[in-house]
């Protein structure tokens, strides 16, 4: 018998307690309304002395550093167009956050999603999602992991996965197999980099909301959706940066190679 979960109302927006105070943060797909853009924001509250935007989207990002800046101030706020899938900007994504002193935090959000049965799934749908998702998350691990050390900092990076890495949904084997491939290469590259000091961990969220989520899906998907969380809703883009904030502060200081459930939708 399925159980009809009642909408519960989201909570109050949480306020700041200086958590990220004096750290230079860069977040990937950064622009727009959903998750990182969240992230941003909230690091700016949280105290942080400069964040670096990353985005493919060139008038979002505009729109956002403009909008950021005109609340926490110019001298806090840079952005950089930066496609994952190319090392060169990967690099010079990174390079900007120099201006505030180095990244102490690097927030990979980048993904991307998509529909397709495997059965008619080409291999450029694959390359594409894998690249992107997987590939692009280390190339930023990887260089945002290499300036830490050099620099002597005891960074942290924070990881985007999904609970479809672990559970299984049709039509979404690319986008699965790239986020379980996240949540492994976090595991991983957290013992490479533990060494020097540099923690790696990640979330891993089910159904955030935020205008373009409700742009692309229908009503009954999304309500089928929300009855498969225990509040049956979906979380607020915010109460997912809550977590990623978490993990970038001194207060996960002994967690590494974590993956964090921002769901009830669990392995």
């Amino acid at each position: 018998m399925t159980t009809h979960r009642p909408e519960q109302p989201a909570p109050d927006y949480v306020p700041a307690h200086g958590l990220l105070t004096g750290k230079v943060v860069v977040v990937t797909a950064a622009a727009g309304a959903g998750i990182g853009a969240a992230v941003i924001r909230r690091v700016l509250e949280e105290g942080a002395e400069g964040v670096v935007l990353g985005d493919t989207h060139e008038r979002r990002l505009s729109e956002a550093q403009e909008s950021l800046a005109q609340e926490f101030g110019a001298d806090r706020v840079a952005s950089l167009t930066c496609d994952v899938t190319d090392e060169a900007q990967v690099q010079a994504l990174l390079a900007e956050a120099d201006r505030f002193g180095g990244v102490d935090v690097m927030v990979n959000n980048a993904g991307l999603g998509g529909t397709a049965d495997i059965l008619d799934m080409t291999d450029e749908e694959w390359s594409r999602v894998i690249d992107i998702t997987l590939t692009g998350t280390m190339r930023c691990i990887r260089a945002a992991g290499a300036r830490m050390k050099d620099a002597g900092k005891r960074g942290v990076i924070v990881n985007n996965a999904s609970v479809i890495g672990w559970r299984a949904q049709e039509g979404q084997a690319h986008y699965a197999a790239a986020k379980a491939g996240v949540m492994a290469l976090t595991r991983c590259s957290a013992l490479d980099l533990a060494p020097h000091g540099i923690r790696v961990n990640a979330v891993s969220p089910s159904l955030a909301m935020h205008p373009f989520l409700a742009k692309v899906t229908s009503d009954e998907l999304l309500a089928e959706l929300k009855q498969r969380e225990a509040f049956g809703r979906a979380a607020e883009p915010w109460e997912v940066a809550n977590v990623m904030v978490f993990l970038a502060s001194d207060y996960s200081s002994y967690l590494t190679g974590e993956v964090i459930s921002v769901s009830s939708q669990h392995a």
